[in-house]
């Protein structure tokens, strides 16, 4: 409950009054001090009555790329049986409060107000409660009582088209590593020729060596797995713009878009945060979802070398993209540690100003100022 200036002031009056009244025998300076601690008792009583209000909302839609449109529909009604007047509501979206009117809301009648999220950056908007506020009459108290629970509106970050999709890796018992697009038929062992097999399917090198004709078995190899690790570390993205890093927003698309082509095509991808403590705990959990909600989070090389030691640890797939900043030029060299353990990858710099130079620790890099350029400039079968 708060009172505002005039009710302070009212407040302070009334004691002045009633004390200059009582001790010099004015009963005129009494009667007015009396009559302004009751018009502030009255206001009090008056605010402090709750109205029985019930809030329901609803995101159209709740998930959307950074810059598509959204909205929200907030309904009010009111359930009490008294009219809940001189009512001022205002409902919280993201940093910025949408006033909802509730003047005259009679019983049993509702009010609905739809306003547009905003959605110009990527991240969860929370969008509530409702703050309602009641005053007296004549505006010298106030009091704000919060109503509904919160919704949130996911804003990923924008998808760009790839030009292919990830290709992962088979390896062959002869030692040559073949790009494996969708999965296909790879050499798995050797056997001797029976009357029957295909003269096309006799491997002569071994045949050769060993004197009589073997012949290859092939084998479904499964899918290319993908792993994209996003690099969310702030000393990756040192340039801010209005206290933003672009650079990591940046990072964030294109992670987007190897995730979506990669889901588009019925591939396994897993998605990874170099800091995992930046991520949201109460995210939605699907990789979008992720992207939107996370964050820069403090750490140096040392968290680098956490998780690339777990990614070289788990073998979480065949190939790995890496997505990170300028700011991370110097640190590649623990990614190219991977590259057994990966039998294809490539790394992505994004925000970048300049080119990395050729060779850097013997990975294929891609410099793209944007997650759009990336995606441009992105070649599914390039590894190292």
């Amino acid at each position: 409950m708060g009172i505002t200036a005039r009710g302070l002031g009212l407040l302070v009056a009334a004691v002045v009054l009633l004390g200059v009244g009582f001790r010099y025998a004015y009963p005129e300076l009494t009667v007015l001090g009396a009559a302004a601690a009751v018009a502030v008792g009255y206001a009090l009583v008056t605010a402090a009555w709750r109205p029985r209000l019930t809030v329901e909302r609803s995101a159209e839609p709740d998930r959307v790329a950074r810059g598509e449109p959204a909205s929200m529909t907030v309904t009010v009604r009111n359930t009490g049986r008294l009219r809940a007047a001189n009512l001022v509501a205002q409902d919280r979206c993201g940093d910025a409060l949408v006033p909802v009117p509730l003047l005259r809301l009679r019983p049993g009648r509702d009010t609905t107000v739809r306003y547009e999220v905003p959605t110009r950056r990527r991240g969860v908007v929370p969008v509530g409660p409702l703050r309602v506020t009641r005053r007296d009459p004549l505006g010298l108290v106030a009091l704000a009582r919060p109503y509904g629970g919160t919704v949130p509106v996911w804003v990923h970050p924008r998808i760009h088209p790839l030009t292919a999709v990830p290709t992962g890796a088979g390896r062959s018992l002869d030692g040559r590593v073949d790009s494996v697009p969708h999965g296909s038929i790879t050499f798995d062992s050797l056997r001797e020729y029976v009357v029957g097999d295909e003269l096309r399917r006799v491997h002569w090198r071994t045949s050769a060596r060993v004197g009589e004709l073997m012949v290859r078995e092939n084998v479904d190899t499964s899918l290319p797995r993908i792993v994209v690790a996003l690099d969310n570390r702030a000393v990756a993205h040192p340039e801010r713009v209005d206290g933003v890093a672009e650079s990591f927003e940046s990072g964030c698309e294109a992670a987007a878009s190897v995730v979506a082509a990669t889901i588009r095509e019925d591939l396994p991808v897993t998605l990874l945060m170099v800091s995992p403590d930046a991520e949201d705990p109460t995210g939605g959990g699907g990789p979008l979802d992720r992207l939107a909600a996370v964050e820069l989070a403090d750490g140096g090389v040392d968290v680098l070398r956490t998780a690339m030691s777990r990614l070289r640890q788990e073998r979480l797939g065949d190939t790995l993209i890496f997505l990170t900043g300028p700011g991370a030029r110097g640190e590649l060299g623990h990614v190219g540690a991977l590259r057994g353990a990966y039998p294809s990858g490539v790394v992505g710099v994004l925000g970048a100003t300049d080119r990395t130079p050729p060779g850097a620790a013997g990975l294929v890099v891609v410099d793209a100022a944007d997650g759009a350029e990336f995606a441009a400039e992105w070649d599914g079968s390039r590894r190292w």
